[in-house]
């Protein structure tokens, strides 16, 4: 098997963490998931009497009260009874019955509202809402916050917020749209994300020792379902990296890179690997993930770099050597024309709660 080569790299390692061939390894979404830092940071019960409209400020704002250090913000929203509207900031709403989800996955400003008209008049309050995340990230608040305008008419709803990693490479965001709204299952199919809200609203109900760190699990493990959702929901037609999981080509080929990114990967032998050809694979590879193969491999592994630095407790030549470079120098010119600093102001900067941006 040839191996990738890039003008800056060299011979493979495999970088630590990483499964032996043979070995039982995760699949790419759990694999991304779990190198993007997916974090509980923030999780209630809303119940909102009519009539309300309450709008979100863009994540960013928030981010330093409710998770300090976080890349970005992911906001999710199941309503458990009753209906309501919700969309992005001056974009037309979306209507939300029980069962639905509004998922707002790239820290945009939003609103929920009990009309679409409202929504289309809502500005966000910045002072408003830092107060209440500030509130409700010092336990100042209940699990279940009533609000609204006190009419008859009322929402119930199951909020989330996380954080997570989004530089320099996060190819499960990347993949979804600015606003997600997901259906509940049809036709009777067991409901999962179901079954993680009745054990949350128990939890809340009857509060144990340890009750803050599960709530926080089961914040994630609801993302989790959700994304999940998307993904059965993706049209077969549909580009796209969740979509590309589902292809018997590329997803094959997604399993491979993740299952063992150091391994010595040419288009040939990935071909070889799913009895396609190469220009098949190049071709299908690049429609549904948006870049061929190889430079898919290098993102990948630059991104398990980043994970590795920020973790800060291996040396720069270590990391380097792990995300299969034969010098230090040769991956930090690598490294910094990706995530647009070198790898030492990646860490410096995880450490002081707060990666880089690039230049």
């Amino acid at each position: 098997m040839a191996k990738l080569h890039d003008p800056s790299s060299g011979s493979l390692a495999r970088p630590s963490g990483v499964a032996p061939p043979g070995a039982v390894a995760p699949d790419p979404l759990s694999d991304v998931l779990r190198t993007v830092r997916l974090t509980g940071a923030l999780f209630f019960v809303w119940d909102v009497s009519w009539p309300y409209a309450t709008p979100v400020p863009d994540g960013r704002t928030f981010a330093p009260i409710i998770l300090p250090g976080a890349q970005q913000i992911v906001s999710y929203h199941i309503v458990t009874q009753g209906d309501c509207w919700g969309g992005l900031i001056a974009e037309p709403p979306e209507r939300l019955e029980a069962g639905d989800i509004l998922l707002v996955p790239h820290g945009d400003a939003y609103v929920i509202s009990s009309s679409a008209r409202l929504c289309a008049e809502a500005r966000v309050e910045m002072q408003d809402s830092l107060v209440f995340f500030r509130q409700m990230a010092a336990g100042e608040l209940p699990f279940v916050v009533a609000d609204g305008g006190g009419g008859d008419v009322s929402t119930h709803l199951v909020c989330g917020f996380l954080g997570c990693d989004v530089r320099p490479f996060n190819p499960v965001l990347a993949a979804l749209p600015r606003l997600v709204r997901v259906r509940p299952p049809a036709g009777g199919a067991p409901d999962r994300l179901r079954s993680l809200v009745e054990y949350t609203l128990a939890e809340a109900r009857a509060p144990r020792p340890g009750g803050q760190s599960v709530l926080a699990r089961l914040g994630e493990l609801m993302f989790v379902e959700v994304v999940r959702r998307c993904l059965s929901e993706t049209p077969a037609a549909q580009s796209g990296w969740l979509a590309g999981l589902r292809d018997p080509v590329v997803g094959r080929v997604l399993t491979l890179l993740h299952r063992d990114p150091a391994a010595p990967w040419s288009l040939e032998a990935l071909a070889g690997e799913v009895g396609v050809s190469r220009s098949r694979l190049a071709e299908s590879f690049t429609r549904f993930v948006g870049q061929p193969p190889m430079q898919y491999l290098t993102r990948w592994r630059l991104q398990l770099a980043a994970r590795m630095l920020a973790d800060g407790k291996a040396k720069v030549a270590s990391v380097a050597q792990d995300a299969g470079y034969e010098s230090e120098a040769a991956f930090s010119r690598a490294f910094k024309r990706f995530a647009g600093v070198s790898p030492a102001a990646w860490r410096r900067g995880a450490a002081a709660g707060a990666t880089p941006r690039k230049r």
